[in-house]
């Protein structure tokens, strides 16, 4: 039989407390010519189970790319960011930091937290734009499928 590789969206999960920042991140991306398929989730438990597949995202995909707020309700971004490193299944996810702050300071702690960049909200969108646009190379860009 033979096999075709074709493409396929990437797969975003956005996990953001805040309906402005996320309203700002899906709106450039919808507009940017990506194509992707997004995942919202507005607190660190939910995204947990999403990112494990457990309960009500049993089903759910495997992002490409994680846009994390550190700020985050239940369990908050470092924890989860630590524990997608720790998993073997989710270390090699790129992951990209939302924050409200950004100094000195805290560019060196993200450069330390194994984060593939990071982003100051309200995020300047040509940035974040080229920013998602410099990480579809991490992604698994293509899936194989039966020639019919």
């Amino acid at each position: 039989m033979l096999r075709e590789t074709i493409g396929r969206p990437m797969e975003i999960l956005l996990v953001e407390d805040s309906l402005m920042a996320a309203r700002l991140a899906i709106g450039a991306l919808s507009n940017s010519g990506i194509e992707h398929r997004l995942t919202w989730c507005k607190d660190g438990r939910d995204a947990e189970q999403f990112l494990h597949q457990e309960g009500r995202y049993a089903l759910a995909p495997q992002p490409d790319l994680v846009l994390l707020d550190l700020s985050l309700p239940q369990v908050d971004g470092r924890t989860l960011l630590a524990d997608m490193r720790r998993s073997p299944l989710l270390k090699e996810i790129p992951v990209v930091i939302m924050t409200g702050t950004a100094g000195e300071e805290q560019a060196q702690e993200f450069q330390s937290l194994d984060v593939q960049g990071f982003l100051v909200k309200p995020v300047n969108l040509p940035k974040f734009l080229d920013l998602v646009e410099e990480l579809k190379g991490y992604w698994k860009a293509d899936m194989i499928l039966a020639q019919r």
